[in-house]
């Protein structure tokens, strides 16, 4: 028998799947994202075991997950099309595998979630200090910062990275 907390979530996905799938539907245009978005959607609510009788307003819970899935996927292709832009700049000889580049993508990913909520400057000063790797006499040259403020910018993003490992 499954715990009543599942059959709660079971009767609340039987109720607003359908609107969801039609809401998110119309904002992708894509059938298969939008199937992959509303289960993902629903998968949030199991794991963070929301009660669906706590939520008062259904669809503008589940359209607020889902708003974030879309905003992620989004930043996620973005990603993934400027490195393979960068990729395709490459030597044949120098280019990752298939599975190199899946796991560079994804390492990317990882990156930008840590880096999430820092302005983009500080972004930037990190990721030309370890994708890029410059120094940061380099990275203040080009961003016409002071070496100071790259190395408070830098430890910023590492502590951010840092708390983002921690709580994952």
């Amino acid at each position: 028998m499954q715990p009543p907390s599942t059959r709660k979530l079971g009767f609340f996905f039987s109720d607003h799947h359908r609107w969801l799938l039609q809401h998110i539907q119309r904002r992708l245009r894509n059938h298969a994202d939008a199937e992959d978005t509303a289960a993902d959607t629903f998968c949030q609510m199991l794991v963070a075991r929301v009660d669906p009788d706590s939520i008062e307003q259904p669809r503008a819970f589940l359209a607020t997950i889902a708003r974030r899935l879309i905003f992620d996927r989004h930043r996620r292709r973005k990603l993934e099309l400027a490195y393979l832009e960068r990729l395709s700049a490459l030597p044949e000889l120098l280019a990752p595998s298939p599975e190199e580049q899946l796991q560079l993508i994804e390492a990317l990913v990882a990156i930008d979630r840590a880096l999430d909520g820092l302005p983009l400057v500080v972004k930037a000063t990190f990721l030309y200090s370890q994708l890029d790797g410059l120094t940061y006499v380099e990275i203040a040259r080009r961003l016409d910062l002071s070496e100071r403020t790259v190395s408070r910018y830098m430890k910023q993003a590492l502590r951010q990275c840092c708390l983002s490992e921690m709580s994952s």
